[in-house]
C-alpha cells in the first residue's frame, strides 16, 4: 500500500510541485523530516501509531519512505502552490488536510496503520491539522514554527505521559 502511495505522491510532484524553487522549500522539507524523525527516536519504545505493510517490511522502512518521497511531495506542492488569498488558503488548507486524513483513514481500515497508547484517529485529525498550519509558518518564520514545535512535543508528551525513561 505505502509503495503505492508513494508512487502517487511522485506523480502529482512531477505534475504539479514547484520544483524550479525546490531550494526555497528545502529547510521546510527538512524541518518535516526531523519532526518525524524525532517521534520515532523518542517514541520508539512507546509508539502512538504504527504502519504496516504487505511488501515493506516494517515501520521504520515505511516512515523512511515517506519522510523522503512523501513528506518532500507535500511540501512541494502544498507549499508551492499556497494561494495569496485567505479564503483560497482556507480551502487549500482543508484540501490537504483531508487528503492525508482519507489515506490515514483507509489505511486504519485495511489495518496498515495501528493506533497505541491512547493515540487514535481524532488524535490524528488534530495532528495533521498542525502540521498543515505549521508548514507555511515555517517557511515565512522559522524561528515562530520550532518555538511551537517543541511546545507541541512536550504537551503531547505530557498528554500521553510519556517519561523520559520510556524514550531509551
Amino acid at each position: 500500500m505505502y509503495i503505492l502511495i508513494n508512487i502517487l505522491y511522485l506523480l502529482a510532484t512531477f505534475k504539479w510541485g514547484d520544483w524550479r524553487n525546490w531550494k526555497l522549500y528545502y529547510p521546510t522539507i527538512l524541518f518535516l523530516i526531523i519532526g518525524d524523525f524525532l517521534y520515532n527516536f523518542l517514541l520508539y519504545k512507546k509508539s502512538m501509531w504504527l504502519f504496516h505493510d504487505l511488501i515493506l517490511p516494517n515501520h521504520t522502512i515505511i516512515t523512511i519512505l515517506a519522510m523522503v518521497v512523501s513528506y518532500s511531495a507535500t511540501v512541494l506542492i502544498y507549499l508551492g502552490r499556497f494561494p495569496e488569498e485567505w479564503n483560497k488558503r482556507l480551502l487549500w488548507f482543508l484540501l490537504w488536510v483531508g487528503i492525508y486524513l482519507s489515506v490515514e483513514y483507509i489505511n486504519s481500515k485495511f489495518g496498515f496503520i495501528t493506533y497505541h497508547n491512547g493515540w487514535n484517529m481524532w488524535w490524528s485529525v488534530l495532528f495533521t491539522v498542525i502540521i498543515f498550519v505549521i508548514l507555511p509558518i515555517h517557511q515565512k518564520r522559522p524561528q515562530v514554527a520550532w518555538l511551537l514545535s517543541i511546545i507541541i512535543i512536550v504537551s503531547l508528551l505530557s498528554i500521553f505521559d510519556v517519561k523520559i525513561s520510556e524514550m531509551k
